[in-house]
């Protein structure tokens, strides 16, 4: 049953909150899917033998790597979130937040692998964090919905 359906009915409609809060609920569940997808893929490739740019065949072998097929299932299940995300919040409301996944992956590099990150770098990381908390203060949500369909 569609949602026009479902207020035919005579079913209660989601209140505005309550579409605000599946919105940052699919928000936290992408960023958290991505931030630790990426973190499982560069870790499993990092640690494989071989150069995976040499041989094509490599790219498959890799996908074996308990590490890399974990990445792959975290970052396809972050595809289908980020999907459900942009059926409930706006696009110019999507992106600028999902770019907070940038600052996580930066902090998981230097945590976990231990990686040397710039200042240049980290100040890149900064205005990504500013950006995303100016549109964090604007609604998920400014188009208005039909009620019905003609």
């Amino acid at each position: 049953m569609t949602e026009i359906e479902v207020q035919q009915a005579g079913a209660p409609r989601p209140t505005v909150r309550g579409k605000a809060l599946r919105a940052y609920g699919l928000l936290l569940a992408f960023l958290a899917l991505r931030a630790f997808g990426n973190l499982s893929l560069a870790w499993g490739t990092k640690h494989l033998s071989g150069a995976l740019s040499v041989d094509p065949l490599s790219y498959g072998r890799a996908m074996l790597d308990p590490f890399v097929a974990l990445a792959i299932g975290m970052l396809i299940l972050a595809l289908l979130v980020r999907m459900a995300l942009l059926g409930v919040a706006d696009l110019s409301f999507v992106l600028p937040m999902t770019a907070v996944g940038y600052v996580i992956s930066a902090l998981f590099g230097k945590l976990f692998l231990h990686e040397q990150v710039s200042p240049e770098r980290w100040l890149g990381v900064a205005l990504i964090f500013v950006g995303a908390t100016m549109v964090s203060s604007t609604s998920a949500k400014t188009t208005k919905e039909l009620d019905t369909i003609k």
